[in-house]
């Protein structure tokens, strides 16, 4: 089979390049012409349309290359072939138009393109001329001179050019000829001339046969019968004013619209001069869409007019007076396009998924616009909405591209609904719109945010394992595995090692669980770095701090750092001259609690003496100072017993049991209590043994006070020499605190040395910072205290004679920390 554009050899033109920028491609607009004859076989070749848009055979399958045109055409997939597909006729499908070609589209995919392929149909002979009527009747006036012509009804042939009707003969006779005319339109009909004059007496009738033939290879005809009557004369024939009427018409115009009127007279009188109007061989459509009133020759419209279908008619209309005479005229009607047709949007492909990520530029559909009207009224521009981000660009033939104009971001609109809106440029212009559904397709672009910068969370110690104590919270606007977040503890200011056994976060809720019981003493606060993490690929992820406060609870009594027990449990003395005076400070009970805030604030209250009234003791101060002078009744050994209650709620104590003995030297004491007889009275006996133990116990702390402070004071950088607790030393023994005690209510422990009275009592302490001097209570002003201070080595040094009672003094000082 031959390609051309007209004489069987295909020509292939490329129109226009798109630059589909999505998969790497562009959406290419080409045009492949071929050219076959009508009514071939189902299955021939065309042409081999593969090797005309350069695809290989391999490529055709996985390219989904479809043809818009399936009822004419298909390509075979084995050799890339475009074949026939069903039967054409070239005037079925396009009249008797000179020029008849199919138009159809070849859709090609990954990537997408749109191939434009013109198929001229060249017309064979496979039509016979065809009357339409079975005989042609004339009547013929005997007085008819020669050289008189009688149109007759033309044959109709759908084919056209070379294969169309050619010429009309007519059967031997000695009378009439026969003449082929061409209307304007272009078309052929018979035209009987008169030869030689007729005689009705000699022959009445003549029977001919006209015949008509085009011009194929071989020809094709057809004939019909023309029965000629002989009647008397009728001397004039009609003659129109006009030989060819022309108007114009708009389509679409009301039924019964006036067209024209043609007018024909005649020069007879009478009946000969009475004429009739008729169509003559007109085409059973067109008489259909025109009616002509045979008596004033008025055309109306009979049916509604479509330029769309047929732009001009043309029309032969018989004048025929009363005798035989006819005379003819042609009727071209020209319709008028108006804009009757909106425009019509044909959607070719389109993705449905676009991924936000996309670039720009990338094709999201394809598709054609078409509008039947001519002119002005055909042309058609496309647009769509404004404030998506897409955009239209125009390729070939009324093709358009609807591509991505800015980033696209599917967490602030998943969804688009674009409209396309085509409007030709028709006075008043039409539109037509079609809507496409686009919807974004995730990636994980979007790491999980916190809700909080940062969290902070109180937790009460004590609190039960395994409790719920934070939850942190991150959301992730992405979908599915990209939006799903898991919650992990990245980083802690504990040891690693210790890190599980405290806490550990749910990865699904980010809810934090205390995998202990929290101590505040031990632990009061520690920070954790929690991660979120979505599940996308690559995963990404957030930090934030979470510091958890662990807030004190009243689970600490308070404890009792003086006066200490001795080795055996038993309760040492204190020594008070017997001329002490009211306000005399005997000594202070120090107590500590490991709780803190209201927990740890301490009160010292009596609960039982021998004396009442003898002492009193400082409630917050806890020291205990002589009420009044020693009285001659009053025994010379006293004891107290005191309480120390915290303030939390409710409150947690201790008790303290003072032995307090007044004399005016240890030696003066000693003795007594060891070689006096029992008494006879037994409160007195047990006092002595009280004492006697208080002694024993007071002798065993001080032995183990040397041995801690000798081992202190190997570390110490002081280069000061001790010598505490000696032989013959007191029995009256200063506050001491337990070297590694480091919290609580006293923030600081003492290192306390009581000196006989051949020796001098030192104190070593470490200077503070005046904000953090103790509050006066907890030291005491002694004007017997001789107090020598120096930026080296700040020591307080105390007379012998003062050795037998221990005291606080100048609270620019603090003792040595443990």
């Amino acid at each position: 089979m031959q390609r051309s554009s007209r004489k069987a050899e295909p020509m292939k033109i490329q129109v226009l390049f798109l630059f589909l920028l999505s998969l790497l491609w562009g959406a290419i607009s080409q045009q492949i012409q071929y050219a076959i004859p009508e009514e071939l076989a189902r299955g021939l070749r065309v042409g081999n349309l593969a090797k005309d848009l350069k695809l290989s055979v391999q490529e055709l399958s996985a390219r989904k290359l479809r043809v818009s045109s399936e009822n004419f055409f298909s390509v075979s997939a084995e050799s890339g072939d475009l074949l026939v597909n069903g039967r054409i006729d070239r005037e079925e499908i396009c009249g008797r138009k000179s020029e008849c070609a199919l138009e159809f589209e070849m859709v090609a995919e990954n990537p997408m393109n749109v191939f434009h392929v013109i198929v001229a149909i060249q017309d064979i002979n496979d039509n016979a001329p065809r009357f339409t009527a079975k005989g042609i009747d004339l009547e013929i006036c005997e007085s008819a001179l020669p050289g008189v012509k009688f149109p007759l009804d033309s044959a109709q042939d759908a084919d056209v050019e070379s294969n169309s009707l050619k010429i009309y003969t007519i059967s031997s006779n000695e009378h009439f000829s026969v003449t082929t005319k061409e209307s304007p339109d272009g078309s052929k009909y018979p035209e009987l001339l008169l030869e030689k004059p007729l005689d009705r007496e000699q022959q009445s009738s003549h029977q001919l046969i006209l015949t008509a033939m085009d011009g194929g290879d071989p020809p094709l005809s057809s004939t019909t019968q023309i029965r000629i009557q002989v009647t008397d004369a009728n001397d004039n024939a009609p003659v129109f004013s006009q030989e060819t009427y022309r108007v114009s018409l708009q389509e679409n115009v009301p039924l019964g619209t006036s067209v024209l009127q043609v007018m024909a007279t005649d020069q007879d009188e009478g009946v000969n001069a009475e004429i009739t109007y008729a169509f003559l061989s007109a085409p059973t459509s067109t008489s259909l869409l025109f009616n002509l009133n045979p008596n004033t020759g008025d055309i109306t419209t009979n049916g509604t007019l479509d330029f769309e279908k047929t732009s001009r008619y043309m029309l032969v209309v018989e004048a025929r007076d009363g005798g035989v005479h006819t005379a003819h005229c042609n009727v071209q009607i020209e319709i008028v396009d108006e804009n009757d047709n909106a425009p019509e949007i044909t959607l070719m492909s389109y993705s449905n998924q676009i991924p936000e990520d996309s670039d720009l530029g990338t094709v999201i559909a394809l598709f054609k616009v078409r509008d039947q009207d001519s002119g002005q009224n055909g042309l058609v521009t496309c647009y769509i909405q404004e404030d998506i981000p897409f955009k239209l660009e125009s390729t070939s033939k009324n093709y358009y591209k609807l591509v991505i104009d800015s980033a696209l971001d599917r967490e602030q609109m998943a969804e688009y609904n674009v409209t396309i809106t085509a409007t030709d440029k028709g006075k008043p212009s039409l539109f037509s719109s079609t809507s496409v559904t686009l919807h974004i397709s995730d990636i994980n672009d979007n790491a999980p945010v916190f809700h909080q910068a940062s969290y902070v969370v109180h937790v009460a110690e004590n609190n039960p394992p395994g409790a719920s104590i934070a939850q942190v919270s991150a959301s992730d606007p992405d979908l599915g595995p990209n939006g799903r977040v898991s919650y992990s503890i990245v980083n802690s200011d504990l040891e690693p090692r210790a890190l599980a056994s405290y806490v550990s976060v749910s990865a699904q809720s980010g809810v934090v669980f205390a995998q202990r019981a929290f101590d505040h003493e031990q632990l009061r606060a520690f920070e954790l770095t929690l991660q979120a993490r979505d599940q996308g690929s690559p995963a990404l992820s957030a930090n934030v701090s979470l510091r958890v406060l662990v807030g004190d609870r009243n689970d600490n009594a308070p404890r009792v750092l003086y006066p200490a027990l001795g080795p055996d449990g038993s309760a040492l003395f204190d020594t008070v001259p017997r001329a002490a005076q009211p306000g005399y400070l005997v000594t202070k009970v120090v107590a500590v609690d490991a709780d803190s805030g209201h927990n740890a604030w301490l009160s010292y209250h009596v609960l039982q003496a021998s004396e009442p009234g003898l002492f009193s003791l400082g409630l917050r101060t806890g020291e205990v100072r002589t009420a009044r002078a020693l009285g001659d009744r009053d025994a010379a050994r006293q004891r107290l017993l005191v309480a120390v209650r915290d303030g939390g709620q409710p409150p947690l104590s201790a008790t303290a049991t003072l032995l307090l003995v007044f004399a005016d030297s240890l030696q003066e004491v000693l003795p007594d209590v060891s070689d006096r007889p029992a008494p006879s009275d037994p409160q007195a006996e047990l006092q002595f043994y009280l004492v006697v133990v208080l002694a024993s116990v007071s002798v065993l702390f001080l032995l183990a006070v040397i041995l801690a402070l000798a081992l202190r004071l190997r570390r110490s950088s002081h280069r000061a020499a001790w010598t505490c607790f000696r032989r013959n030393l007191s029995s009256k023994s200063g506050p001491g605190v337990l070297p590694s005690y480091s919290e609580g209510t006293l923030p600081y422990s003492y290192n306390l040395c009581v000196a006989s009275r051949l020796a001098k009592t030192e104190f070593t302490f470490s200077n503070l910072k005046p904000e953090m001097a103790p509050p006066r209570d907890l030291l005491c002003d002694n004007p017997s205290m001789d107090v020598c201070v120096s930026n080296e080595d700040p020591q307080i040094v105390y007379d012998s004679s003062f050795a037998s009672h221990v005291s606080f003094c100048k609270p620019a000082f603090i003792l040595s920390r443990a």
